[in-house]
């Protein structure tokens, strides 16, 4: 499986397209081309059609639903892409596939044939860093009922998820938070241990 060779590319502006994007993939739900391990790697195959270059995919992992209880253990990967995209049309795409491959946004943190989220974008704090610490700090409860109405980048809760640390750390382990100043290793080992260990990897293909 490839492996992240370059990190942390730095773009001046939102409105040009970083050097690399870094995505995480989730599906809980069996999809419209079938369960959630074939519906990840068929939303790296849409990706591909858009014109992006898939430069490393993590190992599929089982993780418990977030939050606990909500629904069947999820599959979640991570992948770092080159794309000719802004970060918002990068956000754009990722919804368009989401939707392709029966998405539903009925419900906020509901169960789901696919999640496709646009996690970082280079170096690249949108839309301002006040903003991003906003929406970084907010607790959980304002989390579950509040959406930004602005893209929000990196993740403003990337720091607190294993299920997303986890894969990442496969394809872009020394990418550094433009914000917070650390690593993907460094935000993934300072995470529970329990939390870590919830998420498991999936047996490779053969």
């Amino acid at each position: 499986m490839p492996q992240a060779q370059d990190h942390g590319e730095k773009s001046d502006s939102s409105l040009n397209p970083p050097s690399s994007l870094l995505l995480a993939l989730g599906a809980n739900l069996t999809s419209n081309v079938g369960a959630p391990e074939i519906t990840l790697r068929a939303a790296l195959e849409l990706l591909k059609i858009r014109g992006a270059v898939i430069r490393a995919i993590s190992a599929f992992y089982s993780t418990p639903a977030f939050p606990a209880g909500n629904g069947p253990d999820y599959v979640n990967a991570a992948a770092r892409i080159s794309a000719p995209w802004t970060a918002a049309q990068a956000l754009s795409i990722c919804h368009e596939i989401e939707e392709e491959l029966g998405r539903s946004r009925a419900v906020r943190w509901g169960q789901r044939t696919l999640d496709l989220d646009l996690i970082a974008a280079g170096d690249q704090v949108l839309p301002d860093p006040q903003t991003h610490a906003r929406w970084r700090n907010l607790a959980l409860e304002e989390q579950m009922e509040q959406v930004p109405q602005a893209l929000i980048l990196p993740h403003p809760r990337l720091h607190e998820r294993a299920f997303v640390l986890v894969p990442l750390a496969d394809v872009a382990p020394d990418w550094v938070h433009p914000v917070l100043g650390t690593t993907v290793l460094q935000m993934r080992d300072a995470l529970d241990s329990a939390d870590l260990a919830a998420v498991r990897p999936l047996p490779a293909e053969t």
